[in-house]
């Protein structure tokens, strides 16, 4: 039997810690003396030890790891512990990798000391035919799912793209949801084809828009908004519809997101 003092150096888990474990009924001792309250521990507890040492550094609490201790045997019942954590995990290097992108981007302009400018026109976007799916979205981000289900209900169709082929998404909220997002995906195509559960064909009317075309990553897109929405408001036009974002060149076409090409439109009149 080992003194807590010598299970800790062993364990590599401080006193203080195994205490805790006690208590949260974690790692009990395997004896504790009733007249001087000494914990002690047997060797064949260090495994144990180690075993919740590893979990805590995968960043299981340590509720979860009451709980997984409890089903060490159950394979079954392991995999689901170790798929939910690796998904949080996922989640959080995704959510990393994007934190990181905007900063290095910050980083950029700050070292070259220089803003960044956005060149807008005036343009009319003649009436057009195209394959539509008006969704409601849970996020901005997710909007590949748009997309799939264009693709999914329309690859036995056979359809002739227009040319050229615009792809692009309109916005139809009337301000930015964090959550329950509206938006309208559209194609041009050229023939005539059936409409499917959720893709529909229709011809959208001509529409005068403040357009800038610009190239690189997502994360400057708010700041092409601000370019177009500061244009629209010093050339005496007004918003009249909702914007869309037309994509050029997008992540089907290529991995590098500097080498995307996107086209910001603000529907206008003359005020």
């Amino acid at each position: 039997m080992l003194k807590i003092g010598e299970f800790s150096k062993l364990s590599r888990v401080s006193v203080r810690m195994l205490r805790h474990y006690d208590e949260i009924g974690l790692l009990k001792p395997a004896e504790i003396d009733r007249f001087t309250d000494y914990r002690y521990y047997r060797e064949d507890q260090l495994p144990t030890a180690n075993r919740i040492a590893a979990l805590k550094d995968m960043g299981f609490s340590l509720a979860d790891i009451v709980r997984i201790l409890e089903v060490c045997d159950d394979k079954d019942q392991l995999e689901r512990f170790f798929a939910a954590r690796r998904a949080e995990l996922e989640a959080l290097a995704r959510d990393t990798a994007r934190r990181l992108t905007l900063l290095e981007a910050a980083h950029e302009r700050l070292r070259k000391d220089k803003t960044m400018s956005y060149d807008v026109t005036l343009k009319t976007i003649p009436e057009r035919y195209a394959a539509t799916v008006h969704m409601t979205l849970p996020r901005y981000e997710d909007e590949a799912m748009i997309w799939g289900v264009l693709a999914e209900e329309t690859c036995r169709m056979d359809m002739a793209e227009a040319d050229p082929c615009l792809c692009a998404v309109t916005f139809l909220d009337g301000e930015y949801k964090e959550r329950d997002v509206e938006m309208m995906a559209w194609k041009t195509v050229k023939g005539s084809y059936p409409d499917t559960e959720h893709v529909k064909f229709r011809t959208l009317p001509e529409v005068t828009v403040a357009s800038c075309v610009y190239r690189g990553s997502y994360v400057r897109i708010v700041e092409v908004y601000a370019a177009v929405v500061t244009w629209i408001e010093r050339n005496g036009y007004a918003p009249d519809g909702p914007m869309f974002n037309i994509y050029h060149v997008n992540p089907r076409d290529t991995h590098d997101p500097d080498e995307f090409v996107t086209e910001v439109c603000y529907p206008v009149r003359k005020k």
